[in-house]
């Protein structure tokens, strides 16, 4: 067999292999650290956001429960805040990495759930790297509006090892 076959067939084994192992998360989050304001820098574009045009935040608070309060907002094409209110869960107590969301709540009932994975976070919770199992959603937050350079490059350096495609994302607009 041809050796530049044998490589094609090896590189394309190894990118396979990347994406189907599921993406690492944190060791451990200190939620008191975590918890907060966070704004979003990039995210690969999905279609509960499509009405957010610029200004998209995520507020985190603990509840007396356990579990974390959420609150998303953004700014519509109308210029408008647009917020939904949800909750997270942590599923990993461990590492407090794995958690799952919810916004929708029939009568305190809530049926649907999405994970939300720490994948990366900043020496000093500056950045955070979010995603899920799929690869199908992720984002990028800080607690500036804007990261520098180099936490901007360590999180998609976070991403790629994790078998992201960081092609997918776009910049948001603060």
């Amino acid at each position: 067999m041809d050796k530049a076959i044998i490589l094609v067939l090896l590189f394309s084994l190894a990118i396979f292999s990347q994406n189907n192992k599921e993406p690492e998360t944190v060791k451990k989050v200190d939620l008191k650290k975590y918890i907060g304001k966070w704004y979003e820098i990039a995210k690969i574009p999905n279609s509960f956001q499509k009405q957010c045009v610029r200004g998209t935040t995520a507020e985190y608070s603990l509840e007396n429960d356990g579990k974390i309060k959420v609150v998303n907002s953004c700014i519509d094409e109308d210029g408008k805040r647009d917020e939904a209110d949800g909750v997270a869960k942590i599923v990993d107590k461990q590492s407090n990495s794995k958690l799952e969301v919810s916004f929708v709540s029939f009568l305190g009932w809530r049926p649907f759930w999405g994970d939300y994975w720490i994948l990366g976070l900043g020496p000093n919770y500056e950045y955070s790297v979010v995603g899920t199992p799929d690869r199908k959603y992720g984002w990028i937050l800080g607690r500036e509006k804007k990261l520098t350079e180099k936490q901007l490059n360590e999180a998609y350096e976070i991403l790629k090892k994790n078998g992201y495609d960081v092609k997918k994302f776009i910049m948001s607009e603060q």
